[in-house]
């Protein structure tokens, strides 16, 4: 039942300004914005998800952006970094359009052996990775203005940071169809595949700060799953093994339950056979407000409250 899991789905952030957070991964960094919804939990806010042309698990970002929240800590207990996959000659490119739209960034170093990282952060604050590799063979999205050779891929992987790596690593080792394959200092890699989209570095630092959750944050990291069947199996595997899971839930676009591994951090399990164009066709992708069924009733009131989203791709061409 282990091998159920794929890979990672999306992962979810925090943030203060939905026009900003837009501006940074739809212009700086061309994503596609695939859907604009309402965060299911509280529809007030927006849920904004980036990816690829047709939003395929494994290339998402997710946004719920609070107007005016607080800048959140980094530190263990958390997700902390999300590494994006780009081309292997893509890192000249990527300075300089940090350059030049002013991006907080760090010179390139060599982790791994076989993988050049470019550190950044965005808007919020949040830490980033492009890592360049030989590995990807998915194409990124050809915005128009980012070439193609040059694009985002997806997911590489995702940095967790713990006190103690051992019951983490059992989890995703016994349960989750990973396996340990790269060490190097005090981070430990694990996947299910050994290609991008599927990592999970974990960071021992004992001595930092617990996080705190604000702007900048990782929310949580959502692994994939092929359909109900799979996820039914997972989670039957995570109870058995004590986790407190959640039922299944319906979010419109994947199915997905919920569970603290054992560091504290928030994992999710989302379904990849459901997918973005049950609501709208592949050419219209993120171009409206969706709501779920039970939320159109309010859709008049909701429009009030969120803030209507302008993007002007021009202003970040090269």
């Amino acid at each position: 039942m282990s091998a159920h899991i794929t890979g990672l789905h999306h992962v979810t952030v925090l943030a203060s300004d939905a026009a900003h957070n837009l501006a940074f991964y739809a212009g700086i960094l061309g994503l596609r914005l695939v859907k604009q919804t309402v965060n299911f939990d509280a529809p007030d806010v927006y849920h904004l998800y980036y990816g690829n042309e047709h939003g395929v698990p494994g290339t998402i970002l997710t946004f719920f952006p609070y107007k005016g929240l607080a800048r959140g800590r980094r530190g263990k207990g958390q997700a902390t970094v999300i590494a994006l996959s780009i081309s292997i000659h893509a890192i000249e490119y990527w300075l300089q359009r940090f350059q030049k739209f002013h991006v907080r960034h760090h010179a390139p170093y060599q982790r791994f052996g076989g993988e050049l990282v470019l550190a950044c952060e965005d808007s919020d604050g949040l830490a980033l990775e492009l890592v360049a590799n030989t590995q990807d063979t998915r194409s990124g999205y050809a915005s128009g203005y980012i070439p193609a050779d040059y694009a985002i891929k997806g997911l590489y992987g995702v940095t967790l940071c713990e006190e103690a790596y051992e019951h983490t690593a059992r989890l995703l080792v016994d349960t989750m169809n990973y396996q340990h394959t790269a060490e190097q200092d005090h981070r430990m890699r694990f996947s299910v595949s050994g290609t991008p989209g599927t990592f999970v570095d974990i960071v021992c630092s004992p001595d930092s700060l617990r996080g705190l959750n604000g702007s900048g944050t990782i929310h949580h990291l959502a692994f994939a799953t092929a359909n109900d069947h799979s996820q039914h199996q997972i989670r039957e595997a995570l109870l058995q093994r004590g986790f407190n899971v959640t039922p299944i839930l319906d979010r419109q676009y994947f199915h997905s339950i919920y569970f603290r591994e054992p560091g504290s951090i928030l994992f999710e399990v989302a379904t990849s056979d459901i997918g973005f164009t049950v609501d709208e066709p592949v050419e219209q992708l993120g171009t409206a407000l969706k709501l779920p069924p039970w939320y159109e009733s309010k859709r008049s009131a909701l429009e009030q409250v969120l803030e209507p989203l302008e993007f002007r791709s021009e202003q970040f061409r090269d």
